[in-house]
């Protein structure tokens, strides 16, 4: 209950996807991790949760209704096999730490889309960016993906800037830096080119 396992992301890519969409007329399900975000628009209803398998239950039981679905979360790839109901003491010389897979979201909504729907999927690599990004928008039956890169001053974390490349299986389309509400909205047009 006192520590834990988790990353730098903020939640802002999310949150400025959310409003977007909201601002274009879409009835919005943000499903949140902890952050200390607020979503505005009145057309957002948000649901939080605090571990990628309550994550994954909550996008699961949201997408059967849904159109599209935007996976940006920086969801935990591991999660510990037992979480302790203390604070765990400094005792010892050494606390093993055994970590288990946790369920990929995007591939799991990847493998329940049907036709009509849209997923979008995010990666963020830090080697053989492209390659690892292609191989997941097709082992995750992605409509596109958004690469992030950690590479550029301004992109990536606790930011407010993103810099990102759309890959699809047509190609890519590469963009400059830009504040991330503008990020959203290049991406909510790409989506917009798919819907019927």
């Amino acid at each position: 209950p006192v520590r834990f396992i988790g990353n730098y992301s903020s939640g802002k890519m999310g949150f400025a996807l959310a409003e977007e969409c909201a601002r274009r007329g879409a009835s919005v399900e943000l499903v949140s991790g902890p952050v200390s975000l607020e979503a505005h628009h009145p057309l957002i209803h948000r649901t939080d949760v605090e571990s990628a398998e309550q994550m994954r239950q909550a996008c699961v039981g949201k997408f059967a209704q849904a159109d599209v679905a935007i996976l940006c979360a920086a969801v935990a790839d591991f999660t510990p096999t037992q979480v302790a109901d203390t604070k765990i003491k400094r005792e010892g010389e050494q606390l093993l730490l055994r970590l288990s897979p946790t369920c990929d979201i995007a591939r799991c909504l990847g493998q329940m889309k049907r036709k009509g729907q849209i997923v979008v999927g995010f990666a963020l690599e830090t080697d053989d960016e492209e390659a690892h990004a292609r191989d997941k928008l097709k082992r995750k039956n992605l409509d596109f993906i958004v690469l992030n890169s950690l590479q550029d001053k301004g992109a990536g974390f606790r930011v407010d800037t993103n810099k990102v490349t759309i890959i699809d299986t047509e190609g890519k389309t590469e963009f400059p830096l830009k504040a991330k509400r503008e990020v959203a909205a290049d991406i909510v047009d790409r989506i917009c080119t798919l819907l019927p």
